[in-house]
Parts: C-alpha cells; structure tokens; sequence
C-alpha cells in the first residue's frame, strides 16, 4: 500500500494514526461488553477505520457529517466525549438519546453529526436539507453522507443524488463499498463494477479511492471539498473496503468464501499504516507503547464513568413529554377588524404569503409549485414576490424532498412541502414517520416542516387522487395533525403549525379549494392547536367530524329540520380534543362520529373507543360511527356517491336522534 504524504507534517501523520488507532482499541472493548451482556448489539467497522477518521479529518469541524453503523470514527475523531458515548451503547440516560435508541442511531448539533436510522438511505436526502441550507444561506460549507453499498440500491439514494445534482447542492456522498450487504455479495445486489459510473448519470463528478488508505481518503475528501466550494457541485466518492467482522456481530461471517478475510486482513488499514510510519522513522516503539498506553487510559475513564452511571428510570411523563420539541403556542389577535372574502384555496396562499414574510428562513417546496403555481395554483404568483429560492419547484422525489426539510430544520430553517395529492405521500411514507416523528425524542432535534396534503374524493379523481389517508398518520407518536373545514380555519391553522417547531400534516380537502368562500381577517392571525369548535350548540345529541364532513353534517341538519344537534369541527386531530367531547357528550348523552375516511381503523373508531372509556355512564345510545365504504375511491360518480358517507349519515341521525 503507497502512502502519499502531499504536503503533510510527520507531526499530522502521527497524530492521524492515533485517531485512525482509538476506534479500533474502543471496538476490541466493546467486543468484550457485548459477551458480558453490557451492550446488547455492535456493528463492527474493523478493517472500515480508514474511511471514517480520514473523512472527518478532512472535513471543517463545523461542517455536517451524517455517519452509519461502522463509522465509530466520526464519532471519535469530532471528540464525542468517550463516557457518552459508551453511556450510549448502554442505554443509560447519559448518552445522546436517553436511552431510546441504540449504537449510531444518535445525532450531536453540538459535534456536527447526524445519526442514521437503519432504513439506511433517508439520510441521504436529509444531508441534501442541510447542504440547501448552507447554500443559501452562502455559507461555503460542504455537508458529507454516508451509505454503503447495500443500502445505495434503495430509491433514496438515487432520488437523493438527483436533487443534489439538479439543485448544485454542496454534498460529498461517500459510499463504503466493502462488496457485502449483510451476507448478500455485490454480484446479487447490482450488476455493475463501480459506483463511479454511477455519478455521469446524475451529471454528478465521482472518485474511487482506496478506502483503507487513510492519505488517499484524507486527500480525496480535501480535493472534493475545495471542488465543491469552487465549482458549487456535488461530488460522489466510493471508498473500496472489506468488513472484516459480521454485519453485526450475531450475523458472524460463515457465508464469507474461505480465505477471504486473511486476503483483506493483510490490507488492513491500521497495520499497513503503522508499517508505513515505522520504515519513515515517524513511528517507534516507545511511542507507538505511548499511544495505546494513553488511548487505553481514556477509553478506561470514560468506560468507568458509564458503568458507574445507574440504570436509567422510566417516567411515563418524560416519556411522552418528550415526543414533541417544547413549543407553548401563543394566539395571535388579527390587529384590525379588516375581513376580506376568501375562497378556501385563497385563504391558503394568503397565509403561506403572510408566513414568508414573517419568516425569512421559510422555504416552501413541491412538484410544480413555482411558475406553475402548483397543480391547485396555491403558490400561483409567488415566485415572482419571494424568488426560486424560497418556492421551488422539485423533482419527483417525495421521500428526498421530505428528507431535505428535515435537513434545513436541523440547520435553522422552516420549510412547508406540497404533496401535489396526498395519495403521493406514500413515497415518502418513511421519512415522515420514522424520520420527522422521531427526530425529537430520539436525540432532541425539531423537524420544523409542514407537509400540505390536498385530500379526499367527491371530485371524479378515483383511487390515486382521492383518499382520505389522514389515519396512517394518526396513530404515530411525535406527528402533528390538522384539517380544517373553513377559510377561516385554513388561514389561521397554517400559521399555527409553520410557527410550531414540531412536524404537521396540514389536510386540505380539494372539494373545499373553490366551493367555500368567508370573510377572513386580512392580518396576520393564528389558531389554537388541539381545540375544537362548536359550529351549532344543541341538546339532541352531538355530531363529532372534521373537514368535508362538518359540511355535510350542516346539511343534514338543515334537511332534519327539528333536530337539535350540537356539531363539533375537531379541526385538529392530533392531538384532538378530548375536553370539549367530554363536556358535549355529557350534555347531549348520545354522540355520532362521521368522517370521509373508509370506516375500518379510521379516526373515528378511537374516538368512539374514548367515549365508550370515559363517558359510558352518560350515553343513552350506542356510540355511532359513519364513514366511507372500505373499498378504494371509485372514479365514477354514482359509484363515488354511493362510496360516500353523506346519504347514510342523514339516515344513521335519524336512528340516533329516535333512540
């Protein structure tokens, strides 16, 4: 192996091999804590060290780098205290997540680093969040990701390298390619040499480096960072390696072919390098006793101080206080009486105009949204006020363009995500609840991002435009959701939960943009999140619903005639408001729930749930639920029609109010 020194010190060479040494000498303990039960899972980086010290070497302190499973030294070499760390491994309420996630899966604003979770390509997308905000902030920083070769066949990577490179992002992604993804050989996941041929196909510049060569990575990430910062692209760089450990360390290497590991040990990066340094004279025995001596001493401490640490203890209250980032919402009064008439899709533009004003860090992005004014014309005109920075138009990539905003949250940035239908979210089904949802209570960090969902049917669209898929996201803890069902409501909400740090899925219902008009305040203005409203006080009953539905419910009522119904709008639905159904179905004492959603698992059968839970003793009647059919969204509009709750509410209130 031929070690080029360019123009560094042997003072630099020394020092890179002790950070290249100390992951190396934690991995061997921790090998020994994971067969004493200590630490319950490791995923090993032997023979990988080169990679992750000389990146992060090569990298400013203060520019991003999101790391994987083997990259214990990023985490090392950007001085992550030893005792935190291994406080980590643990599970103690000392490491970076209280306990709540394992090994890697942690990030540090205070080190620059943001950890995975182990659907391995949503960072990817993140990374590029990060790299925008830089941009455009003109910071002149480069953000680096990580990904193996395995998990570089995920579409992530490839929506991830695209936008990079349509956007001229400064983002390196470095690929570990140590020909293994778990026990699967290159030859079973892709059907080409080299990532480098990869980068062409994205207009994207790639390197191939020796990735146990801890100089040519070091002098590879130098080269493609200067690049970057000059030329404003983003550059691909795969690193050739070998795992010499399992996968994790459960998995073991039985499936290797024999001899596989002598032929890659006798490249290990450590030992070739300490070769290199001896025959330089830049290593010596003494000094190489010195530095495992000392790195041993540290990796003792810091052990000794997680171990000592007790057990961590479970409080429900902190548990689930910590779900959401700290927010206390405070109500913001229009300051004049000033109404104007809106339509529903009015009074959206209007406040996502007020709110770019407000908020000079706001982003707004989607499929079509700039010139075009997206495919609702929602954001019509605002390119022309704010510019292509702040409204822009993105490719057709879901799960990256949602990973972006969690990217430019974690840079101190707000952004708002158009989904062109909310059927289309399923693309980026991952990012949202596995990566937003959890951001805060894995390792403290906001996802300020609102992703507007234009929903339901009632509009001839059919099964891909038309459902109502506000319940998949409505059982996952750390989401917020609001849908509302007035001008009125779709300002004020909007405003709400762009000011909110925490994550929103804004329901719009499509059929409202341009049938409901009102009067609307024309200032600025917000709306309490989790409150209901009362639409009609009654004593009948009450009728619970949401959206499209308080409008049909209005109509039913209408049509009755000599029903006295009280009507509650919940407006948001997580979390909903479990005050205001209590006082009305105490009042009332019989209660129907009516939602567009197919029945089965829909919100309306938690809410029933509650009722039946905590207010059984004032019910006269069973607690009613009305929904759509569970079959998809028919396109034809008797077969639509006859989907639709609408006509079987009119005769379930009937039943109710006849109890």
């Amino acid at each position: 192996m031929k070690f080029d020194i360019k123009k560094l010190k042997p003072s630099d060479l020394l020092a890179m091999y002790t950070w290249l040494l100390l992951p190396r000498l934690i991995e061997d303990k921790m090998l020994i804590l994971l067969r004493q039960g200590k630490i319950s899972k490791w995923f090993s980086g032997y023979g990988q060290e080169a990679i992750s010290v000389g990146a992060a070497l090569a990298m400013d302190d203060d520019e991003y780098i999101l790391p994987m499973h083997r990259n214990l030294g990023i985490f090392t070499t950007r001085r992550i205290p030893l005792h935190r760390l291994f406080a980590q491994f643990q599970g103690k309420a000392g490491g970076f997540t209280k306990g709540r996630d394992r090994s890697f899966h942690f990030g540090s604003k205070a080190h620059h680093i943001v950890g995975m979770i182990s659907h391995l390509g949503p960072q990817l997308g993140v990374a590029d969040g990060i790299a925008l905000a830089h941009q455009l902030k003109k910071e002149n920083k480069v953000t680096m990701v990580f990904t193996g070769d395995g998990g570089a066949s995920e579409g992530d990577f490839h929506e991830a390298l695209n936008v990079a490179s349509v956007w001229k992002l400064p983002v390196i992604f470095m690929i570990e390619n140590n020909c293994w993804g778990l026990s699967t050989p290159s030859n079973e996941q892709f059907n080409f040499d080299s990532f480098t041929l990869k980068g062409p196909g994205y207009g994207i510049q790639t390197m191939q480096v020796d990735g146990n060569n801890i100089l040519e990575v070091y002098h590879a990430v130098q080269k493609a960072s200067e690049l970057i910062k000059k030329e404003n692209q983003p550059i691909l760089i795969e690193c050739m390696t070998f795992r010499i450990r399992g996968h994790e360390e459960a998995s073991g290497t039985k499936y290797y072919p024999e001899g596989i590991i002598e032929e890659w040990q006798k490249k290990d990066p450590i030992s070739c390098y300490e070769t290199f340094l001896r025959v330089n004279k830049i290593l010596d025995d003494e000094t190489r006793e010195n530095i495992h001596s000392e790195l041993n001493q540290q990796i003792n401490e810091g052990l000794k101080i997680a171990e000592n640490e007790e057990a961590i203890h479970a409080h429900v209250s902190v548990e689930t206080h910590d779900v959401y980032a700290p927010f206390k919402q405070k109500i913001t009064i229009p300051k004049s009486r000033r109404k104007n008439t809106l339509r529903f899709v009015d009074a959206i533009s209007e406040s996502l105009r007020q709110s770019m004003h407000k908020f000079p860090e706001l982003i707004i992005m989607g499929q079509d949204i700039a010139e075009y004014g997206g495919v609702f014309k929602v954001t019509e005109g605002m390119v022309a006020e704010f510019g292509k920075d702040r409204i822009r138009n993105t490719p057709i990539s879901e799960s990256a363009i949602i990973g972006t905003a969690l990217g430019l949250s974690i840079h101190g940035m707000k952004s708002v995500v158009e989904m062109q239908f909310a059927d289309f979210v399923t693309c980026g089904f991952n990012q949202i609840v596995n990566n937003l949802a959890k951001s805060h209570y894995r390792w403290e960090q906001h996802a300020d991002v609102v992703i507007r969902m234009p929903t339901g049917a009632g509009v001839g669209a059919g099964p891909f435009h038309s459902q109502s898929n506000e319940a998949w996201f409505f059982h996952t803890p750390g989401l917020k959701i609001v849908y509302p069902s007035t001008p009125y409501d779709a300002k004020g909400l909007l405003n709400s939960a762009i000011e909110d740090p925490n994550p929103y899925l804004y329901f719009e219902h499509k059929a409202l943009y341009r049938s409901q008009s009102q009067n609307v305040p024309q200032d600025y203005y917000t709306i309490e999140v989790g409150k209901a409203k009362y639409v009609h006080k009654g004593d009948d009953l009450t009728i619970i619903t949401y959206g499209m539905g308080v409008h049909w419910a209005i109509e039913a009522i209408q049509e009755l005639g000599s029903l006295d119904a009280e009507l509650i709008d919940l407006r948001t639905l997580l979390p909903w408001d479990k005050e205001t159904v209590e006082a009305s179905v105490k009042k009332t004492n019989k209660v129907i729930i009516l939602h567009e959603d197919s029945l089965t698992g829909g919100i309306g059968a938690e809410i029933a749930a509650w009722i039946s839970e905590h207010c059984f003793q004032y019910l006269d009647a069973p607690v009613m639920r009305v929904a759509s059919l569970d079959t998809p969204v028919p396109f034809a509009k008797t077969l639509e029609d006859n989907f639709l709750p609408k006509e079987r509410f009119k005769q379930r209130l009937k039943e109710l109010q006849a109890y």
